[in-house]
């Protein structure tokens, strides 16, 4: 099988003949239900924060990754009332990436930096154990795709979501400590969301 695919940019529309080395599994194909509303943000981004969904746990096959995407979009979407599923790009530990808002749409998952970063959850609770290698190599790839693209910027800032948001493990002190070892990874966010305070 092919190890690259036409990339999806957004929710769902062509780029102009761009191609990036990982399998995007599309909204349709996943069997997403359409968004409440989209709002977009301007391109290319300065930061990409990573997270883990802890729930769902990790999957192997597409499968359950499928039914892990759905299951999220199902919990953000009616029961949390958000407009759709909150990440914009998940990765299954099919090596997969699934598209959640995609490029250049506004996520749902660090308050603060919604409108100005691309978020990318690993499927599975790694505060302990470390993605499958095809997993990360996944991850990093999307990245790198966005930088090619146009959608993240050269310079952009990587965070784990525990060091933007107070009051979560996520991504898991496991795969943070991986992603610290990457290119463009940061230690000093510009600022840490709190909860029950005003964004400033």
């Amino acid at each position: 099988m092919q190890s690259w695919l036409i990339f999806v940019f957004g929710l769902g529309v062509l780029g102009q003949g761009e191609m990036c080395d990982f399998e995007l599994v599309t909204r349709e194909e996943w069997g997403a239900r359409p968004p409440t509303d989209v709002q977009t943000m301007q391109d290319p981004v300065p930061y990409v924060i990573i997270h883990h969904t802890y729930q769902p746990p990790a999957c192997s096959s597409s499968e359950d990754c499928i039914k892990a995407m759905r299951w999220m979009q199902d919990f953000h979407q009616i029961d949390r009332k958000w407009n759709d599923i909150g990440y914009n790009f998940v990765i299954g530990g099919d090596g997969k990436a699934y598209t959640g808002r995609g490029w250049s749409v506004v996520g749902a998952h660090s308050p603060s930096y919604n409108n100005q970063s691309i978020g990318i959850s690993l499927i599975g609770d790694w505060r302990v154990e470390l993605p499958p290698p095809k997993q990360i190599e996944t991850a990093r790839k999307v990245i790198d795709c966005g930088v090619q693209t146009g959608k993240i910027r050269p310079d952009y800032k990587l965070f784990g979501h525990q060091q933007v948001r107070q009051g979560t493990e996520c991504p898991g002190q496991r795969l943070l400590d991986e992603i610290s070892t990457w290119d463009h990874f940061s230690k000093t966010p510009p600022f840490v969301w709190v909860p029950n305070e005003i964004p400033t």
